[in-house]
């Protein structure tokens, strides 16, 4: 019954069910490992207030060079609660605009902290109003404490979208935090993350409104997983569906493989119109059953006295007709 699975046309479906499912067994795989990254991420920003700070210079690779950033830490290192100590450089304070904390629209002030090996780390000092004149408006920012400053934070990973970056009211400003970016306007080397300040010593000033760490959403990505394991097996589902159909028939967009497309047509006839069309076809029916029961002729000479035998009782009919019809003529 299901020899035609064996045919070309059957033998194209079935790889191609294959080749989809695993594909999509595939894109089930990598979107549980996005679910198992971003649920650590989740664990690193919930456990962060209780974890204890390691030194920014133990899981962060060290800039080289003026102008450029260090390697950009992975996915796995965000958030993780570290520690540093230098001094505040104000001159080179950068300003990101259009940051909304509490459905208000400011200002989050990043500084540079230069540690003692003269290499720098971008602190996200927080949130500031935008001034009066609009979204937009420059804020009033407190200044960074001089001397030394112990801070404690969450590595932040680089923005990306990158946009222009100008001087404005003594500040860089920019839309985006993005490390390679920012630094190629900085004079010297700049670590590949930058941190979110959570605590400082000396204590930052009240001023600054600290800036929320959203969580990942974790279970859209294990959603999606199973998803795509369930497309998966529905493709096989489906590639069953249509073999059984097609064993019993059942299909009605072709023939079965192997099958002649004449075969499948409806040969009955239509139905008279009228009782003289059907007295009509019963006739041609009769007529037909009768030169099926009759052997084909041997050779032309019995082909010729059939011929004759039809034409004498043809003509005996005829006549039998015209007696008939005779009695009712002049009536």
């Amino acid at each position: 019954m299901y020899r035609f699975l064996l045919t070309p046309r059957w033998l194209a479906a079935a790889a191609l069910t294959v080749v989809a499912a695993v594909v999509m067994v595939m894109l089930g795989n990598w979107q549980l490992r996005r679910y198992h990254e971003r649920t650590g991420i989740n664990e690193r920003i919930d456990s962060a207030n209780s974890a204890q700070a390691v030194p920014l210079t133990s899981v962060l690779t060290a800039p080289t060079a003026a102008g450029t950033p260090g390697a950009a830490p992975g996915e796995s290192l965000a958030w993780t609660k570290v520690t540093l100590t230098g001094r505040y450089d104000p001159a080179h304070e950068i300003q990101a605009r259009g940051r909304t904390v509490e459905a208000e629209v400011g200002f989050e002030i990043v500084t540079p902290l230069i540690l003692d090996d003269g290499t720098a780390v971008l602190v996200d000092r927080g949130w500031v109003p935008a001034g009066p004149g609009g979204a937009l408006a420059s804020p009033e920012v407190p200044a960074a404490p001089a001397g030394r400053v112990t801070v404690v934070g969450q590595i932040h990973l680089s923005e990306s979208r990158p946009g222009a970056v100008e001087q404005r009211d003594g500040r860089l400003d920019t839309r985006r935090i993005s490390i390679p970016r920012l630094a190629t306007e900085l004079p010297f080397p700049v670590y590949g993350a930058y941190v979110l300040l959570t605590e400082q010593s000396p204590a930052a000033d009240p001023a600054f409104v600290p800036v929320p760490i959203s969580h990942e959403d974790a279970w859209q990505n294990g959603g999606y997983a199973v998803q795509w394991w369930i497309f998966a097996g529905m493709v096989f589902v489906l590639f069953g569906w249509q073999a059984r159909r097609e064993a019993h028939g059942l299909n009605t967009d072709g023939p079965a493989p192997g099958v002649p497309a004449e075969a499948t047509l409806d040969r009955r006839p239509e139905r008279p119109r009228d009782r003289v069309e059907a007295a009509d076809q019963r006739r041609a029916q009769q007529a037909d059953q009768r030169r099926a029961q009759k052997p084909e002729p041997l050779d032309r000479v019995e082909a010729a006295d059939q011929r004759r035998a039809e034409e004498r009782a043809a003509a005996a009919g005829a006549g039998a007709d015209r007696r008939l019809a005779a009695p009712g003529e002049g009536d």
